[in-house]
């Protein structure tokens, strides 16, 4: 027969799996002020480890299944999120199409460009047209932005 370990915790005398529920419980609660998703699973092993206390499984046993539990769960965020966002902040701009303005310097190829509604420098690769042509964005360099003719593949 199964028993289940008891706790003693400030003069109270507390089940094990009600730690790791409340624990669980804490961690999620927690996590719903941050919105990072990493205090979560670690509240999903809490309780994960709750179940195995209270089927009577050893400290050692629930220590192992919240350890698996949570780097299972941090793998499968890290996965999810990294489908989710582009490899950098600037994979989003690359493409989108800027409006030329006014050469800041020609010969050096820099220029002001219309983007997001906000000026831009630019950095100009390629031929060099009048002002009103239409770029691409090839890559983004703090705020400068790296544009050409050209449409990126």
């Amino acid at each position: 027969m199964l028993v289940p370990v008891i706790t003693h915790w400030g003069g109270a005398v507390m089940e094990a799996y009600l730690l790791w529920v409340i624990t669980g419980i804490v961690l999620v609660i927690v996590e719903m002020l941050t919105g990072t998703f990493y205090l979560l699973v670690l509240g999903i092993a809490a309780l994960a480890a709750a179940a195995a206390a209270y089927l009577g499984y050893t400290f050692w046993v629930q220590a192992v299944i919240t350890a698996a539990v949570a780097v299972a769960g941090v793998i499968l965020i890290k996965r999810f999120r990294g489908a989710a966002q582009p490899a950098s902040g600037q994979g989003l701009d690359i493409g989108q199409t800027v409006m030329l303005d006014a050469w800041i310097s020609e010969a050096d190829g820099l220029a002001r460009v219309k983007y997001r509604n906000a000026q831009w420098e630019a950095q100009v690769t390629g031929e060099r047209v009048p002002g009103g042509k239409v770029f691409y964005i090839h890559a983004v360099d703090g705020n400068t932005l790296r544009v050409s003719a050209a449409r990126p593949q």
